[in-house]
């Protein structure tokens, strides 16, 4: 189907048609360039200004921006899940491979299901099981006795090393690296001794996971990314670590080994956990946050500090230093006050 009525999508979304219920709409837009063929949202308030001047076909509104827009909308409780929705419906991103290319390299004991599609120079190792109508995109590797789920997709150049288990509906971008060993070591008179990982790394379902991210294998046991968990590009998921579901986890963040977090946490951008610690359900990370401790309870974590002039940072960087003599000061002060 190359669009959908109000109507249908009405349907779809539990949402009420304000117009014309028989107007076709083929793809989603912004506001500002939507053309009489697209639907739009309207998710923020800073961009009411915008509703009066859109030439979209239909926006998708709350209850109360809908009563004063005189277009064709669909109102619903949340435009913006809605808008979320309806991509989903009218999305159209190529599939990563068709059919099974002739350059593929698959081992014999490897399970294939139906309708799987398998690009060019992939290889599938011994025991490997692939569900029904999984995508493997040009370049994939995927190691010994490893799994992955019904409709999962891999893009290009997707490294998957031996035990790493899929569930269903997952998402893997390109370039990123499932299995590797974890950075275990031990020193014998400043000589590194390394320490096999033989744990493995088990995926649930609807995870998705960015490019350019690495998801460590467990030293023992498995390192567990859980149901829903979504993980931006170019993070560092270390040995033994468990994600719980539904989490959040955006780029460039580092999570050391054996960290537990908890479901539903949001972590920002470029944020540090150090190992062997816990992460409460539910917990907020603000972008750049170094967490160095456990959180034990449901809270909003912060530690960056803002950008500010240089001249300005380098002299509250002077001030930062002499912290501990102006607090000894301020407690012999006190002492005093208090004997006299």
């Amino acid at each position: 189907m190359t669009g959908y009525t109000l109507q249908q999508l009405a349907e779809k979304l539990d949402a009420q048609v304000k117009g014309d219920h028989q107007l076709v709409v083929s793809s989603v837009a912004t506001l500002e360039g939507a053309t009489a063929q697209q639907l739009s949202f309207l998710a923020n308030s800073k961009y009411r200004a915008q509703l009066e001047t859109t030439q979209a076909g239909a926006v998708l509104l709350s209850e109360k921006d809908a009563e004063t827009y005189s277009g064709n909308a669909l109102v619903l409780k949340d435009p913006y899940v809605g808008f979320a929705k309806v991509a989903q419906l009218l999305d159209t991103t190529p599939r990563t491979a068709e059919g099974i290319h002739p350059s593929a390299q698959i081992d014999e004991s490897a399970q294939i299901g139906d309708n799987v599609a398998i690009g060019a120079n992939v290889v599938i190792g011994k025991g490997v099981i692939i569900s029904n109508d999984v995508q493997i995109g040009p370049g994939c590797v995927v190691g010994q006795d490893s799994i992955l789920g019904a409709r999962t997709k891999l893009w290009a150049n997707v490294t998957i090393y031996h035990d790493v288990h899929f569930g269903v509906d997952c998402i893997v971008h390109a370039g990123t690296v499932i299995g590797s060993d974890g950075f275990g070591y031990a020193n014998q008179a400043g000589q590194w001794i390394k320490i096999p990982q033989t744990g493995g790394v088990r995926i649930g379902n609807q995870v998705e996971i960015g490019a350019g991210t690495t998801v460590d294998r467990g030293a023992l046991e498995h390192t567990e990314i859980h149901d829903g968990v979504i993980l931006d590009n170019q993070i560092q998921i270390a040995h033994n670590v468990v994600i719980g579901a539904n989490t959040c986890i955006a780029g460039s963040s580092t999570i050391a080994g054996s960290v537990n977090i908890g479901k539903y946490c949001i972590i920002g951008g470029n944020c540090a956990v150090s190992g062997h610690l816990s992460i409460a359900e539910g917990t907020m990370v603000t972008g750049g946050t170094n967490i160095t401790s456990v959180v034990r309870e449901k809270s909003v974590m912060s530690s960056a500090t803002i950008a500010m002039d240089n001249k300005l940072w380098r002299k509250n960087t002077v001030r930062f230093r002499q912290l501990d003599e102006l607090f000894q000061r301020v407690k012999k002060i006190e002492k005093n006050l208090d004997n006299s």
